[in-house]
């Protein structure tokens, strides 16, 4: 089966710095298959036995700080899944319009619907977002660095963790994994 794995905030302002080509050799030393890197950002697509996503991410997240002394979070997502963010996108127009101000925010687990709706009463911005299942579709019309929407989806707020990538990148991905 392939699978990407989405890893949070490595290379991002200076912090948890990993070369692709660590991240690839890691990789493979765990018993991935085929595994290839997307950008510097901390994208890995790879080939595995079936297995939940979760237990996919419990072990890259203990082996990445046994190996790499990386402490980050693994976002995994299946290939069926994968197809299945960028089928459900609720946002065709504004990706194809601006696809980097379209963002999917991966999470660990499906947020409570009083955290989406609490963030929904706290949202006075011009941002659009969407929940579905473990991901969150949001669109940034002014620009994503200005917008004070990112603080409003914190890890206490939603019960969970994640990691976003901008349509640009959900698309290579897809690309990658269908390999």
């Amino acid at each position: 089966m392939r699978y990407v794995a989405l890893l949070r905030g490595v290379n991002v302002g200076g912090n948890r710095k990993i070369a692709m080509a660590d991240l690839r050799e890691f990789a493979a030393r765990v018993g991935l298959e085929n595994p290839s890197t997307l950008l510097q950002s901390g994208n890995l697509v790879f080939g595995a036995r079936a297995r939940p996503t979760c237990a996919l991410e419990h072990r890259l997240e203990e082996e990445a700080e046994k190996q790499l002394a990386l402490r980050t979070d693994f976002v995994v997502r299946s290939a069926a899944e994968w197809e299945q963010v960028v089928a459900r996108n609720p946002f065709s127009r504004e990706a194809r319009r601006d696809p980097s101000r379209f963002l999917v925010m991966f999470l660990k687990e499906s947020p409570a619907k009083l955290a989406i709706d609490e963030i929904k009463g706290a949202h006075a911005g011009p941002e659009t977002f969407h929940a579905e299942s473990r991901e969150l579709y949001v669109v940034f019309p002014n620009s994503v660095g200005t917008s004070k929407f990112p603080a409003l989806l914190t890890e206490k707020r939603l019960g969970t963790r994640g990691t976003a990538r901008n349509w640009n990148t959900v698309l290579k991905l897809l690309a990658a994994v269908r390999v």
